[in-house]
């Protein structure tokens, strides 16, 4: 019988590529793992690792069992989760991952109401930006990821194995430096901009930047580049360039020395909570998507 101690043990081994790490990420040691592969090989009846010098290696039937261990793994937490609140426990853990301006804007207001509402429930928090976050709630290291995907983008975004719940459209802005000869304007087309130096923000925002740019008839001049939107913003406000950031990038931070300006035509990324299936029965995890649904229905701007 394959059991679920033995699947985590082996995708740890996996992912780190030699019993020691493994034995280091999992906290036991390294004959503990040793000999919960060696009943794990014994329950399926095949070898699932080879040793190639230094690493460990997975057979087919090794990489055929780690594919459908990050399910089976969600499944049980779901199973356990439910059970235990069925049972009256009252408690839950929600593991939820967000990108950097979705953690200043929406996440806060969403746990200060779960925590409220359920003081028994425990959430961490953990950023990355998608695609990474959506690979890790299929590989079963969290149980909700806040993400977002660009308009036209559905195509590359594919979603239908995951349960989705929208939370709001996030415009992108244009910003200035106060002294630009458009900081006062209402609103600019993208191709006003051509000629500028532009800062550029995270890898899938500086993809969506160039889109748009190339769409208007543009090559962007990309002379800085950074994942860090503060920065993004204090190199604008220092007069090094032009940038176009979500709405939600300046919720959190004082634009100091910069002006948003409204962008036409208006480009949008839409920004969801995602789940497994099994996941968004948890009670705790359920919980922690109607929070978030709340907080950006609240706060949706018209």
């Amino acid at each position: 019988m394959i059991e679920a101690r033995h699947l985590r043990v082996l995708r740890a081994v996996a992912a780190t590529g030699s019993f020691s790490a493994a034995a280091r990420e999992l906290g036991c040691t390294q004959p503990a793992v040793s000999q919960q592969m060696k009943a794990l090989e014994m329950s399926t009846g095949t070898p699932l690792l080879i040793r190639t010098g230094r690493e460990m290696r997975l057979t087919q039937a090794g990489e055929a069992l780690v594919r459908h261990a990050a399910t089976i793994l969600a499944g049980l937490t779901a199973a356990e989760e439910e059970v235990a609140a069925i049972a009256g426990l009252r408690a839950g853990r929600v593991r939820l991952v967000s990108f950097p301006s979705g953690s200043s804007s929406l996440v806060p207001g969403a746990l200060a109401a779960l925590r409220a509402a359920h003081p028994g429930t425990r959430v961490s928090l953990e950023e990355a930006e998608p695609p990474r976050s959506v690979e890790m709630l299929r590989e079963g290291d969290c149980d909700v990821a806040v993400a977002f995907r660009y308009e036209g983008a559905g195509a590359t975004e594919e979603w239908d194995d995951l349960v989705v719940r929208p939370l709001l459209a996030d415009r992108l802005v244009g910003l200035v430096p106060e002294g630009h000869r458009l900081a006062k304007a209402d609103a600019v087309t993208i191709g006003e901009l051509a000629d500028e130096s532009w800062i550029a923000g995270c890898p899938r925002c500086r993809r969506q930047l160039v889109e748009v740019c190339r769409g208007a008839g543009f090559e962007p001049r990309i002379d800085f580049a950074t994942d860090d939107y503060p920065a993004v913003i204090g190199l604008v406000g220092a007069g090094l360039g032009v940038a176009v950031l979500p709405e939600l990038a300046l919720e959190s931070v004082r634009a100091k020395g910069a002006r948003a300006v409204a962008v036409e035509p208006a480009v949008r990324r839409e920004i969801v909570a995602l789940t497994l299936p099994d996941l968004a029965q948890v009670p705790a995890v359920a919980a922690t998507l109607d929070h978030l649904t709340g907080v950006a229905t609240a706060g949706r701007r018209p």
